[in-house]
Order: structure tokens, then sequence, then C-alpha cells
């Protein structure tokens, strides 16, 4: 027991969701004085050309004495989403008859081609944070 690495003694429980790319890690940890934390992970696959890929993290770390307010935050901002928006997802990249813009087969003449540039510019999707 004494033999075990000080990174296998602080895990305590994990659970993965796998969501398309991305995947989400919770893991129970230990601190040094023995009190257990929370952590969730995103990793979001990235695929280039060449076939090659990488992975991007983004990590929380969660303590026992904020569970109460982020749980109410969390449950709050998901129940305003769902009685906004409903269950339906209404990304386009989910619709059944959804064709990126290069697959169009209408070509897009030099105004709305402008006009597309500057709409795609400025829209801000939490993927490109």
């Amino acid at each position: 027991m004494a033999d075990r690495e000080p990174m296998d003694q602080e895990e305590i429980h994990s659970k993965v969701l796998r969501a398309g790319r991305r995947t989400y890690f919770f893991d129970v940890r230990s601190t040094k004085a023995g009190d257990y934390y929370l952590t969730i992970t995103e990793s979001k696959k990235f695929t280039h050309d060449d076939g090659s890929f990488h992975y991007k993290k983004h990590k929380i770390y969660l303590y026992k004495e904020d569970f109460d307010a982020f749980k109410e935050n969390v449950i709050e901002m998901m129940d305003f989403i769902i009685d906004e928006k409903g269950q339906e997802v209404i990304s386009e990249r989910h619709q059944k008859d959804f064709k990126k813009e290069e697959d169009a087969e209408e070509p897009i003449v030099a105004e709305e081609a402008e006009e597309k540039s500057v709409e795609n510019f400025t829209d801000v999707d939490f993927d490109d944070i």
C-alpha cells in the first residue's frame, strides 16, 4: 500500500460522460488533508487534415464549500434554457438537412459573401472559447 504513487492515492472515484467529440470526466480527488473535492474536465478532440489529432482540455476544481451554490446555479441555468428553448437541439449542425457552406450547390454572390463573412466573424460560440 505504501508503494502506491501519490497520484493513485488522490483519485477516489471517477465517471466518464461521452458526448460526441467531447468527453467529460468527473473525478473525486483527495486533498493533502484527506478531504474530497470534485474536478470536472472537458476534453475535446480536434482532427487535423493529415489525420493526426490533439485534445483540448478545460478543468474546473469544485470544493465542498461551493457545492450548494454551484448546484443551484447549474440547475437554474439549465431550467432557464429548457424553459426558453425546450429540449430539442436547434443547432444547425444537428439538423438532418444541414449542409456546410462549401457543400452548398448555389453560388454565393459577392454581397452575400461579404455579409456571411461578417456574420460568421461576429458569431461567438462556446466552441470558440
